[in-house]
C-alpha cells in the first residue's frame, strides 16, 4: 500500500497516471489454460524468495519473478477449510466445513464448485493430489464437476479417523495406493513426484487434444507425516536437529523440483504463454514458522497473521507483468469469481459468493478496491458422542463462537474480544492497541456477530454420524477380491 502510494504521487507529479501492471491485456473471458499448485502445510516464510536464510527454493524463486505476486492474500487457518473456500468461493462455515476430521471437512452438497463452472464454459478439469472435502462417493471430485480424478483418501496418506475418511491398507508416501478416476491403483514413487507426473501427463493430452483445461495440483507434502528421502533432509543437518523439521523443509525442496519440471514442460509444450500458473499454499507452516516467518506472529492453526497470509504468485506471459506486487487484502475465495471471469462463465445469480474478482486489481494495481471485512475462525471443536478423545472438551459451536477467531479489513486485525492490531504500521501485531481504538474493535466485532448469526445454521455437517463405513478401503478390498490392484501407467512426458 505505502508503496503504491508512493509511484501514484510520482505519477500525479509528472502529469500522468501509469498503472504498474500497464500493457497487461484484458484478461476477462481471455480463456486461459489454468494450472493451481497448492502445497499442504507450507507457511509464507518457507521460501528463499521471500527471506528464508537457508532453504533453497530456485524454482519457486523463478515463478515468483515472473510473476504478479499477492502480498496480503489470507487463507484459512487450517487444510480443509481453505480448499472450501477455493471449490465454492465462499468462507468455509458456509458451506459446512469448520474442521478437518470427523465428517466436517465435507463440502455441502448445495455447494456449486469452481469446477462446475468452468465445465459449463466448455473447460475439462483435473484434480491430482489432496482432495479433502468428503470421502464418500457423493462428496468425491467426480461427483462435483471434475472430469480427471487421481486422489489419495482422507486428509493425508495414511490417515484414519471417525467418520469415512480411511487409508487405504499399506499405503505410504513412497508408492501410495491412489484412486484413479473409478479404480484404485498402485503407484510408483514418492508421492509429490507422482502426482506432478501425472498431473502433467494429462496436461499434454489436454493440449494435444485442444481442450482448455484446469489442472488443480494440491500437494499433501509437506503435511506430516514428515517423509522424504534422506538425501532431500541431508543439506539442513547443519541448520536443524529436528528429523522432522530437516524432513519438512526437504519435501519442500522436492516441490521446488517438481516445480521446475512443471514450468519446463509448459516451455517444451509451447504452453506457458497460454497457461495462467498459479502458486498458494493452504495455511500458514506447520513446522518452519518457528525458525523463519517473515515476520508474522503465528503458525498453522493460528487466526493471527502467520496463520493464514500466504503466497499468491499469478504468471501468464504477456498478460500479466512480472514482478508487480499487489498488496490490497485479498483472500482465498476469490479466485473462483477470478477463475469465473477469465473463462467468461455465467455465475448462477443466486451464489452469494463471498469472493470478488482479482481482475481489476491484476490489471491496475491502483484500482479501486472497496475496503471489506473478512472473518477467520479456528474451528476444531469436538465431536458430542465422538469416540475416545474425540469427545473430549466442548462440542457446542456457539460456545465456541468466541474462541479462536480473528476479523480483518485492509488496516485492522481483530484477534479475539481483547487484541487489536494496525497491521499496516504493526504486521508482525506486537502493540495492542485496543485501549486506544475500542470503537473500531467495537465495530469488527459487531461485524462478527453478524457474521456468525448467518453462517451459524450452514454449519451442516455438525450432526453427521461417525459410524459409517470407509469408501476407500472398501473399494480397495472389492477390487483386490475380484482381480487385484493394478499398477499405475505412468505417462510419457
Amino acid at each position: 500500500m505505502i508503496k503504491r502510494l508512493a509511484f501514484s504521487l510520482l505519477s500525479t507529479a509528472l502529469g500522468f497516471a501509469v498503472p504498474l501492471n500497464a500493457g497487461a491485456a484484458e484478461l476477462a473471458n481471455s480463456r486461459p489454460n489454468i494450472i493451481l499448485v497448492m502445497t499442504d502445510d507450507q507457511g509464507y516464510g518457507d521460501l528463499s524468495c521471500h527471506g528464508h536464510p537457508f532453504l533453497k527454493t530456485p524454482n519457486l524463486d523463478k515463478l515468483h519473478s515472473q510473476a504478479t505476486r499477492f502480498t496480503d492474500f489470507h487463507v484459512s487457518p487450517t487444510c480443509a477449510p481453505t480448499r472450501a473456500a477455493l471449490m465454492s468461493g465462499k468462507l468455509p462455515f458456509k458451506v459446512g466445513v469448520t474442521h478437518t476430521i470427523l465428517e466436517r471437512e465435507r463440502l455441502a452438497l448445495d455447494a456449486t464448485t469452481i469446477a462446475e463452472v468452468l465445465k459449463k464454459a466448455g473447460y475439462t478439469s483435473g484434480i491430482f493430489g489432496k482432495w479433502h472435502l468428503g470421502d464418500a462417493d457423493t462428496y468425491q471430485p467426480n461427483s462435483r464437476g471434475f472430469d480427471e480424478m487421481f486422489i489419495h483418501a482422507a486428509g493425508g496418506i495414511g490417515q484414519n479417523f471417525p467418520g469415512t475418511q480411511g487409508a487405504i491398507p499399506g499405503t505410504s508416501y513412497f508408492d501410495p495406493f491412489i484412486k484413479h478416476n473409478d479404480k484404485i491403483v498402485k503407484t510408483k514413487g514418492y508421492c509429490t513426484d507422482v502426482f506432478f507426473t501425472q498431473a502433467m501427463g494429462w496436461i499434454k493430452d489436454c493440449a494435444e487434444k485442444e481442450k482448455p483445461f484446469f489442472a488443480y495440483i494440491p500437494t499433501n507434502a509437506p503435511h506430516g507425516p514428515f517423509i522424504v528421502a534422506d538425501k532431500y533432509k541431508e543439506p539442513f543437518k547443519e541448520h536443524v536437529e529436528s528429523d522432522s523439521v530437516r524432513a519438512f523443509f526437504g519435501m519442500i525442496v522436492n516441490i521446488d523440483e517438481n516445480m521446475g519440471r512443471l514450468m519446463s514442460k509448459l516451455d517444451e509444450w509451447d504452453l506457458a504463454d497460454d497457461t495462467l500458473l498459479i502458486f498458494m499454499t493452504d495455511n500458514g507452516s506447520a513446522r518452519g514458522s518457528k525458525i523463519y516467518n517473515a515476520g508474522m506472529k503465528g503458525g498453522k492453526g493460528s487466526v493471527n497473521q502467520g496463520g493464514g497470509r500466504v503466497p499468491l504468485f499469478m504468471r501468464l506471459p504477456g498478460k500479466l507483468k512480472p514482478g508487480v506486487e499487489i498488496d490490497n487484502l485479498t483472500r482465498h475465495v476469490d479466485l473462483f469469481p477470478t477463475f469465473a471471469e477469465l473463462v467468461g462463465a455465467k455465475l448462477p445469480g443466486d451464489l452469494e459468493l463471498d469472493g470478488r474478482s482479482l481482475i481489476p486489481l491484476i490489471e491496475n494495481p491502483d484500482a479501486e478496491w472497496k475496503d471489506r471485512t473478512t472473518f477467520f475462525h479456528k474451528g476444531r471443536w469436538a465431536k458430542a458422542g465422538g469416540p475416545g478423545r474425540w469427545s473430549k472438551g466442548n462440542s457446542d459451536p456457539e460456545k465456541a463462537k468466541y474462541t479462536g477467531f480473528a476479523v480483518r479489513n485492509e488496516r485492522w486485525r481483530l484477534v479475539g474480544k481483547d487484541s487489536l492490531y494496525d497491521v499496516i504500521a504493526d504486521p508482525g501485531e506486537e502493540k495492542n492497541v485496543i485501549d486506544q481504538h475500542p470503537g473500531v474493535a467495537r465495530e469488527l466485532l459487531s461485524a462478527y456477530d453478524a457474521w456468525w448469526k448467518e453462517v451459524r445454521p450452514k454449519m451442516v455437517n455438525e450432526d453427521a454420524p461417525l459410524d459409517t463405513g470407509k469408501p476407500f478401503v472398501e473399494m480397495f478390498e472389492k477390487q483386490k477380491a475380484a482381480g487385484g490392484i493394478p499398477d499405475w501407467e505412468e505417462p510419457q512426458l
